[in-house]
């Protein structure tokens, strides 16, 4: 656990190092405040209201202990394991297998699984999947992703702007040539970084889901489950129209080919799948 968190503190060190370095050879301060005053706007709104945004996409029920019980008593026992205040329990009509979580802290918190996955997974694996979710809500990594997706869009903002703006006087201001190299490499950085700490939350919060469910397996199971459905190509059809939330899924649900373990938010699940059979208690 401390070498996930070490490795995401590195990787938001490095992202916020990468703005600075942006902001100086494009803005000066001028171009660095006001690109990071639009992008903190922006994610400020979003960390406040995207879980409602996201779960509206997704045309998600909410259900209760009468509508829904055997989802909602699984997430219930889960969340009392892990010493959580309950949070809001919804129902995707999807049938691809997939499942998020959302909300700005434990205490507002979310997490949705789809049809498809309730009728795929055993009960064992399903605890596995909602243990996991509740693990990002217990790393409070909605918080964590909205300071990376502030950063990155404030150098992606500033990158854009960076040839209006100049350097902080015409005899300390970049060559073009090296300004618009910036411009063109710093916004994709930006977004590997952005992408790297993404893939570090996805492996603690399988080692967290794996503790709270005291069945490692039991999860692996379920990722090579809903994997195989993915691949197989069963759609999902409101991140196919919202591609930017497909992060959120404990399975990516836009499998691709080419350069997509680079590019993907989610680490490789056969990866994910051996470090969860290492861990068995």
């Amino acid at each position: 656990m401390f070498g996930n968190w070490l490795k995401t503190s590195i990787l938001m060190a490095g992202i916020v190092a990468l703005f600075g370095v942006v902001g100086g050879a494009l803005g000066g301060q001028q171009g660095m405040l006001m690109a990071l005053v639009f992008g903190g706007a922006m994610n400020l709104w979003a960390y406040w209201f995207s879980d409602k945004a996201v779960l509206k996409m997704y045309r998600a029920q909410e259900v209760s202990a009468d509508t829904s019980p055997y989802l909602y008593n699984i997430v219930k026992e889960l969340a009392q394991r892990a010493e959580l205040p309950m949070p809001k329990v919804y129902i995707i009509d999807e049938e691809q297998p997939n499942a998020f979580a959302t909300g700005r802290n434990p205490e507002h918190a979310a997490v949705a699984a789809t049809s498809g996955i309730l009728r795929l997974l055993s009960e064992r694996e399903l605890r596995g999947v909602m243990a996991h979710e509740l693990a990002h809500v217990k790393h409070r990594d909605i918080l964590i992703s909205t300071i990376a997706a502030t950063v990155a869009g404030a150098i992606s903002a500033l990158a854009q702007f960076g040839m209006f703006f100049g350097g902080r006087d015409s005899e300390h201001r970049p060559h073009p040539a090296a300004q618009i190299l910036v411009m063109l490499l710093a916004p994709m950085a930006a977004m590997l970084i952005q992408m790297a700490i993404s893939r570090t939350r996805e492996f603690a919060a399988d080692r967290g889901g794996a503790a709270f469910s005291s069945d490692p397996d039991a999860l692996a199971d379920a990722l090579l489950k809903i994997e195989s459905y993915v691949k197989g190509g069963v759609p999902l059809h409101a991140a196919e129209e919202h591609p930017a939330t497909a992060q959120m899924m404990i399975v990516n649900p836009l499998l691709g080919g080419g350069l997509r373990s680079l590019f993907s938010t989610h680490p490789a699940t056969q990866e994910r799948v051996a470090r969860l059979r290492q861990m068995r208690l």
